[in-house]
């Protein structure tokens, strides 16, 4: 695979059968990089979300059995989300996610991290609504400015040498 093959921005297709949302995005890093960047919460912060919000972590236990919660500031607007881990390892995270302005929407989230080798990694993710109509109000909340601005922040950390590279995931390094 060229340079010219990577996906540097996030495909995102909506399954026709099910009420599944499918995500496909590579990073210039490795597995471990990623998964690190989705479960430090000092590094999530950083990235998650568009450019015109600043993100607080109000509660982040990244372990398989875990739970998380965030709110997204956008001047005196708040947005608050939060999930439970159902398993984090060096290759995969499940989550449940729940943004709190609707608590009856909650997804199931699972990504998965392909070394595509020469130090790139590509994220697969799905998230599983327990509707058509949900899996339509998320894909016309704005998540795809949201993804793809997060990721290119995400972009820049990685250029910058913000994720240690090879660093296990803080889940990981607890149970070591």
């Amino acid at each position: 695979m060229n340079a010219t093959d990577r996906l540097t921005t996030a495909t995102i297709e909506a399954d026709p059968d099910v009420p599944l949302i499918r995500i496909t995005r590579d990073f210039p890093a490795t597995p471990a990089q990623i998964v690190r960047a989705h479960t430090d919460p000092d590094l999530y912060a950083q990235w998650v979300g568009p450019k015109d919000l600043s993100t607080r972590i109000d509660h982040w236990d990244a372990r398989t059995g875990g739970s998380w919660a965030f709110t997204n500031i956008r001047g005196e607007e708040e947005y608050s989300f939060h999930g439970c881990f159902h398993e984090v390892s060096e290759n995969r995270i499940v989550q449940t996610f729940t943004f709190d302005g609707w608590p009856e929407g909650v997804s199931l989230e699972t990504m998965r991290f392909e070394d595509l080798g020469d130090g790139w990694t590509r994220m697969h993710s799905q998230s599983l609504t327990d509707s058509f109509e949900a899996r339509g109000q998320m894909l016309e909340s704005g998540m795809e400015v949201g993804i793809n601005e997060g990721y290119a922040k995400l972009d820049e950390l990685l250029e910058a040498g913000s994720v240690p590279a090879g660093a296990q995931s803080p889940a990981a390094e607890q149970t070591a």
